[in-house]
């Protein structure tokens, strides 16, 4: 099984590092090769450029970015449910970015 890159995003990249950690913390549990990642709304293009990551998954308070990532982007991006953002559930991001990434496959134009 291919690692898969995960970055998140959200508006100064703090909050999402503790989230990069649960995630982690939840793929090791389960066997799941992935690479976990945040880093801040400003600094996303640089990231995007240099990581080239499978998904991109915005916090719920960048979500007026996503518009704008899914017109210049040619993989998948999605907004972390806002109640598993609050609670840091590493668990449910995790699986909700795979699942992201998993439908981008299907519906890559």
């Amino acid at each position: 099984m291919t690692e898969k890159k995960i970055m998140l995003v959200c508006a100064a990249g703090m909050s999402t590092s503790m989230l990069v950690a649960r995630m982690q913390k939840a793929a090791e549990k389960d066997g799941i090769a992935v690479n976990i990642f945040a880093t801040s709304a400003s600094d996303a293009d640089n990231k995007l450029a240099e990581e080239k990551p499978d998904v991109l998954m915005l916090g719920p308070q960048v979500r007026y970015l996503e518009s704008q990532f899914k017109k210049n982007l040619d993989i998948p991006v999605s907004v972390i449910n806002m109640q598993d953002y609050g609670l840091m559930n590493g668990e449910k991001v995790l699986r909700a970015s795979l699942k992201t990434i998993d439908e981008g496959k299907g519906t890559a134009s």
